[in-house]
């Protein structure tokens, strides 16, 4: 009778055990303010996914000029699927800017999915006198000029610097936000008057208005803006640079767990609403497998390392 109720407990417990994943709320934890490209992509795939998974996904802001805050937190946590960091470019590029950052981004994450992806785009407020990226650059040729950039470390961030300090040699001063909502609030309002952003942010500035695009770092024109120039037509061949938007997963989560993540990923992002809302935010969607995912980590974390070189960028 004994061993009967043993092996009846040990098979409850199993039971127990082998419940499905998910049997509770996810946290996406974003490592970035609210109204940026990584917050936005996150707001727009989690009730999706939520329908999808069975239970409620929940985003949670974790800013910071870096995106490291959030990143670490997500890390730190348990390996369950439970807690997930949606992050961008930016996961790839801040532990070549310090030593600090807290993360090895390829060995402490388990990369679910890259979601979409986007260029950047200099911009300036209206008010301010130049009209194109030309003009831009003679005037900071003469004076003191400052830019906004999501954070440090963001590609927005690197593809100003690359332009202004690598190709242009121009002394001016970098200075990043918490998230590409505040720093397009931060240009609006003037201070500074020039920013460069990924293109979600400034989008509708732009059209109403109260920014002006001088140059954006896709390899055509983008739709949306069709009337910004590349920085391949304006002479720069070597920018061609994107802000992209991935889920991660803290190291050692089950293979399992972070494929059915992915898989709702790529449902979501089948959704004809959800692609045209990306499609309208100027954002591709990409998806695919973890593997492809994390094939293409690897060579934007070597890619990164090397124009952070280049450029002697360091988290400010």
């Amino acid at each position: 009778m004994k061993k009967i109720l043993a092996v009846l407990l040990l098979s409850l417990a199993g039971a127990a055990f082998a419940q499905p994943y998910p049997t509770k709320p996810v946290r996406v934890i974003v490592a970035f303010a609210p109204g940026g490209p990584i917050d936005v992509v996150a707001r727009l795939l989690a009730p999706r996914m939520s329908e999808i998974l069975g239970e409620a996904v929940v985003v949670e802001n974790r800013p910071s000029t870096t995106g490291a805050l959030g990143t670490v937190a997500v890390k730190t946590s348990a390996a369950d699927g439970y807690t997930i960091l949606a992050n961008s470019s930016a996961f790839a590029v801040t532990p070549s800017l310090t030593t600090s950052a807290g993360y090895d981004p390829v060995k402490d994450f388990a990369p679910i999915a890259q979601v979409a992806t986007q260029p950047n785009v200099i911009v300036v407020n209206t008010n301010f006198p130049a009209k194109t990226l030309k003009e831009l650059i003679a005037i900071a040729k003469k004076q003191k000029l400052a830019y906004a950039s999501p954070g440090a470390g963001t590609t927005p961030h690197l593809t100003a610097e690359h332009l202004f300090k690598v190709i242009e040699k121009l002394d001016i001063v970098h200075i990043p936000h918490k998230g590409a909502g505040p720093a397009a609030a931060a240009i609006v309002g003037g201070e500074p008057p020039i920013g460069s952003l990924a293109v979600t942010s400034p989008l509708p500035h732009i059209r109403s208005g109260r920014m002006r695009g001088l140059a954006i770092s896709s390899a055509k024109r983008h739709p949306q803006l069709p009337d910004v120039p590349t920085f391949i037509e304006l002479g720069y061949p070597q920018i061609q640079d994107y802000t992209w938007v991935g889920l991660f997963a803290p190291a050692g989560t089950p293979p399992e767990i972070v494929q059915k993540l992915n898989d709702a990923v790529n449902r979501a992002l089948q959704d004809p609403n959800i692609r045209a809302r990306l499609d309208s935010l100027t954002f591709e969607a990409i998806g695919g497998s973890p593997q492809q995912f994390a094939d293409y980590l690897k060579v934007e974390v070597a890619k990164w390392a090397k124009v952070v070189k280049e450029t002697g960028a360091k988290v400010d």
